[in-house]
């Protein structure tokens, strides 16, 4: 039986290890990581989301006291979230636009996605991204509501990364998410969970089933597009899908809140 002040110590540790994945923020430990460190916290990965949200959400709240319309508290807001992740994700999905979209070989694809530089499809990927978002979250409008829309779309988007990493291999031998290796299935589940009950309690059981729906639907069909072009997943990959999380959830709170 593991001690309680060490079980505290090891949940402490994955949730800064967590937090230094997906923010700019200096929480990471100073010692290397053990083998399997990384895999095993990203079940905490959905809590950092949560810490970004509430970030989001407090700028949407200040911005709209200060007297702003929906629309300019939207996007500040967007641009507090990509700031405080150092647009991680962002890059993510640009770089996988641009390599799935060009090349004519896997090899060429990957090479794509590494490359610095933004093509096309990365533009065009970014402007729908932050276009949709930032139209969302304008309609939801009430801060009350976008704070809720804001942890659930942050959380639940990073929910499925660890059971994404578990069942997609990854697409070359090196690369940030082959280094971090396969997550354990016990992170798969605890992420999840998390993901299910943030969208529950914030969006109420029928948004957050429709959430779920549109998020395995978004998630396999990248995966099967990610496996057949470039032969699994990358991080790029990875931020992609978590792009794809928030776009959705926004939308299903904004679709909700208009209807209502």
């Amino acid at each position: 039986m593991i001690p309680r002040a060490e079980f505290l110590k090891d949940i402490l540790a994955d949730l800064r290890m967590a937090a230094s994945f997906v923010t700019i923020l200096p929480v990471a430990s100073s010692k290397p990581a053990a083998d399997g460190a990384v895999a095993r916290a990203t079940w905490a990965l959905p809590v950092a989301g949560l810490l970004v949200g509430l970030a989001g959400a407090f700028v949407y709240k200040a911005a709209t006291r200060l007297g702003l319309p929906p629309n300019l508290a939207a996007l500040l807001t967007l641009a507090t979230t990509a700031l405080i992740t150092g647009a991680l994700h962002e890059d993510g999905l640009a770089d996988t636009a641009d390599g799935l979209g060009g090349g004519r070989t896997r090899e060429r694809r990957l090479e794509i996605m590494r490359d610095s530089r933004i093509g096309t499809y990365g533009v065009c990927a970014l402007i729908l991204s932050f276009g949709l978002r930032w139209s969302a979250l304008a309609a939801i409008a009430s801060p009350f509501a976008v704070t809720l829309a804001l942890c659930a779309a942050h959380t639940a988007a990073r929910a499925g990364v660890p059971a994404f990493m578990s069942l997609v291999p990854p697409a070359r031998p090196d690369g940030l998410s082959a280094s971090a290796g396969v997550p354990p299935g016990r992170s798969v589940a605890i992420a999840f969970a998390l993901g299910t009950l943030v969208l529950a309690l914030t969006l109420g059981p029928g948004k957050a089933l429709a959430s779920l729906i549109l998020l395995s639907l978004a998630g396999l069909t990248l995966a099967r597009l990610a496996i057949r072009r470039i032969g699994g997943q990358t991080g790029d990959v990875l931020g992609t899908f978590e792009q794809l999380g928030e776009i959705l959830i926004l939308l299903v709170a904004a679709a909700f809140q208009v209807g209502h």
